[in-house]
């Protein structure tokens, strides 16, 4: 799909100061075993901060008033943990007043990155929502995949394959409950559902938008499944999903640990808040009237409205997070947040260049929390380059699980970092989307966009992305473009 169709934005501007960086060393694998990362008994809790709203760290990029540079706590043993991975969509990397919005409030977030460590250095696997998806939910670069090379995907002609190995089917067949609860965006009916890839439950939308009251899709389509059976609800989209949610960290999973995959649509447009009826008529009169891009809502929405959608989820995310509190399992739940790409028109990205469709840092860094109580501190702040198939890479190794040799991961397990205090390697993160590309190593980043201009920048200094180093750099811009050319060719092709 064309620039501004679904999950496609236009570009914003931002600024810049200097980002302090960490040195990096020694590789960290991806290990079946529990014993790898210290799975056993049950521990006392690690101490969490005191509740409350988070200060506004000055520079987002480096630790705040409240934290610390981060730093494993050795030798804490637990059971494999279930895990929360929340996913909002296309918010922001500056959209949390923890990463520093100065107008939007998050405390619910920020209280959950006093409890844990914030990310400053965080990517999605890709510029829009749907290959995201597919590099969280397999491990890989989009591009390993037929459907991840839709950007997005727009019908039902590519999805998730159901044969290939996922987080949910790979838990699942370590001993995991499985559910995703949300928009799934990886391929529609008949052939593609969550519950053909791994998921025990799936309750969300299939498609990459939807009108928040009345459930219509991109083509007028009714959006809203239980399984794979229409499922009809007519209020206000986050609270539904807020409540299934809520009831199912809430469950007594009969001794099974569990993974539930928690993703969001707000702050995606259309720009419509709880409340907003009046709104919601008027698209949905144009959807029915034939309108292909009422959704968009390209007339509508406001720096004021989105904020109020940005306020909510925060909101929606503090009850689930209070039901997982009040079942007693906060302690050995290991928590994610992330976006699924940068922000779009209303976003705060400053001081980044670009927004989501883009590869400079405004499309695809993003805000990146996690917690674990049993086993991490919390009030630190981490500046590891790190992107979506790293997770899924971890979340494996935490959970005792073997990645499917048929299908080589290219994410890294961070679970040697977060609990045993190993550096990581100094890598390449690479992306690839129609007409840009980009690698990043260490501060280095290597970037083309639809210009066709090679660019390299020294992120340490210029996270906005201005001062272009090629020509006094030339033959590190080489080596790094041969670099993304190498991974490049080991991809499908995009199709004519």
């Amino acid at each position: 799909m064309s620039a501004g169709g679904p999950c496609l934005g236009a570009p914003v501007t931002s600024s810049e100061s200097p980002l302090s960086r960490r040195a990096f060393g020694g590789a960290v694998g991806v290990s079946a075993a529990a014993a790898a990362v210290g799975l056993g008994a049950a521990s006392p809790a690690a101490a969490a901060p005191a509740s409350g709203t988070a200060s506004v760290s000055a520079d987002a990029r480096h630790a705040g008033p409240e934290e610390r540079e981060f730093k494993a706590a050795r030798g804490r043993h637990s059971r494999r943990p279930n895990i929360l991975f929340i996913l909002g969509d296309d918010l922001g990397w500056a959209d949390l007043s923890s990463y520093g919005s100065p107008h939007i409030k998050t405390p619910n977030l920020d209280r959950l990155a006093r409890q844990g460590v914030r990310f400053t250095d965080a990517y999605s696997g890709s510029a829009t929502c749907s290959p995201t998806r597919f590099s969280l939910y397999t491990g890989r670069y989009p591009g390993r995949t037929k459907g991840g090379l839709a950007e997005p995907i727009a019908d039902k002609s590519a999805g998730l394959e159901p044969t290939h190995p996922t987080l949910a089917s790979l838990l699942k067949e370590s001993g995991y409950a499985t559910a995703l609860i949300g928009k799934w965006h990886a391929g529609y009916l008949p052939d593609y559902s969550p519950t053909r890839s791994g998921w025990d439950e799936f309750f969300g939308n299939f498609g990459g938008a939807l009108e928040y009251y009345s459930k219509l899709g991109l083509g007028g389509e009714y959006d809203l499944y239980e399984g794979d059976a229409e499922y009809k609800d007519l209020r206000y989209y986050t609270r539904i999903i807020t409540e299934r949610a809520s009831e199912y960290v809430s469950r007594d999973h009969h001794g099974k640990p569990w993974l539930l995959n928690l993703n969001f649509t707000t702050p995606h447009w259309p720009w419509i808040a709880d409340g907003d009826t009046k709104e919601s008529a008027e698209i949905v009169r144009r959807i029915k009237a034939g309108d292909g891009r009422a959704l968009w809502h390209q007339d509508g929405g406001s720096v004021e409205k989105y904020k109020e959608m940005v306020e909510d989820l925060d909101r929606s995310i503090g009850e689930v997070l209070k039901a997982l509190k009040r079942s007693g399992q906060e302690e050995d739940t290991l928590v994610v947040f992330s976006s699924d790409n940068g922000g779009e028109r209303f976003s705060y990205n400053w001081p980044l260049s670009g927004n989501k469709a883009s590869l400079q840092e405004g499309g695809i860094r993003v805000p990146n929390i996690v917690r674990w109580p049993a086993r991490l501190d919390g009030g630190q702040v981490s500046h590891v380059p790190v992107f979506s198939p790293d997770w899924t890479a971890t979340l494996l190794e935490l959970a005792g699980a073997r990645p499917n040799r048929a299908y080589p991961l290219d994410g890294v397990s961070l679970a040697g970092y977060l609990l045993r205090g190993e550096r990581v390697a100094e890598r390449n993160l690479f992306w690839r989307v129609r007409g840009e590309r980009a690698l990043r190593r260490g501060d280095w980043k290597y970037y083309r966009g639809k210009a066709g201009k090679d660019q390299l920048f020294n992120l340490a200094g210029d996270v906005r992305e201005q001062a272009d180093k090629a020509a006094v750099e030339p033959a590190r811009l080489a080596e790094l473009r041969a670099a993304w050319e190498k991974t490049d060719a080991t991809l499908l092709p995009y199709p004519a």
